[in-house]
């Protein structure tokens, strides 16, 4: 074996045992246990998300570095990757509905810094800027009242012969929606059975030719009511005295107020 190869195995020897001590430290910060807005009812039970449960760490002063990190920065994807760090249970981000990864971020922010989110609101009587704090503790999701089954698909009835199975839009559809195709690009990735076939070629020849506009814009509707949400709709303090609900929007400076 050549000097080259030596090296490079050792390095590689090297590199697996700091990723077994940093794991190994990593075990032993405390954690909590974070409630998907889900239940988990939109995940396979084979997924190890189908519990409704996450684990999730409290972060550290190096974990404070992949924020400041301007390659995550520029690329977008710094929430991301700190999620990924704090969250014991590993799976991929993208499986996650959108709710369950807004819980995760919050989750992630009240872990760091605390639960209260500065924002600024308008007062409707005065009409003037407001600055106001949230507790984010309060801030909860609607739930899934659809029964679901083991693959965390839901049934839908197009009309008198047309039956779907679908599933709630997961971060990764909502992703790759297409400027051009969206519509189709949702439909495509949310229906996984048209009377009782699978196949990926048959669902987006219905979608292309037998879903009529009318009943497409009917089954996105009943996606949407059925999709749980975070409630950002908050009661805050007047200027003048009394109370007023606003809603507030929580965005990149969540980790940075």
């Amino acid at each position: 074996m050549s000097r080259t190869t030596d090296r490079l195995n050792s390095q590689n020897l090297i590199n697996l045992a700091r990723e077994a001590y940093d794991m190994q430290q990593r075990s032993q910060l405390p954690s909590i246990v974070i409630e998907l807005p889900s239940k988990g009812k939109t995940y396979p039970q084979t997924h190890l998300l189908s519990d409704g449960v996450v684990e999730m760490r409290y972060p550290t002063a190096y974990d404070e570095d992949i924020l400041t990190n301007s390659s995550y920065i520029k690329q977008g994807i710094v929430i991301d990757r700190l999620i990924e760090s704090l969250c014991v249970t590993k799976f991929d981000l993208d499986d996650l509905i959108v709710a369950d990864k807004e819980k995760l971020i919050l989750s992630a922010r009240i872990l760091a810094y605390g639960p209260e989110y500065p924002v600024v609101v308008k007062d409707p009587k005065t009409k003037n800027d407001l600055n106001r704090v949230v507790d984010l503790h309060k801030i909860v999701a609607s739930e899934i009242t659809l029964e679901t089954d083991e693959n965390g698909e839901f049934d839908y009835q197009v009309n008198e012969t047309t039956k779907l199975k679908f599933i709630i839009p997961t971060v990764a559809i909502l992703n790759n929606l297409s400027d051009d195709h969206a519509i189709t690009d949702l439909l495509t990735g949310v229906i996984r059975e048209v009377d009782g076939n699978r196949d990926k070629e048959s669902i987006k020849t219905f979608i292309r030719y037998n879903f009529l506009s009318e009943h497409s814009k009917q089954f996105r509707m009943h996606i949407t009511e059925h999709t749980p949400k975070l409630n950002t709709s908050y009661e805050f303090e007047g200027e003048t005295g009394g109370t007023f609900t606003a809603g507030f929007q929580f965005g990149p400076d969540l980790f940075w107020s």
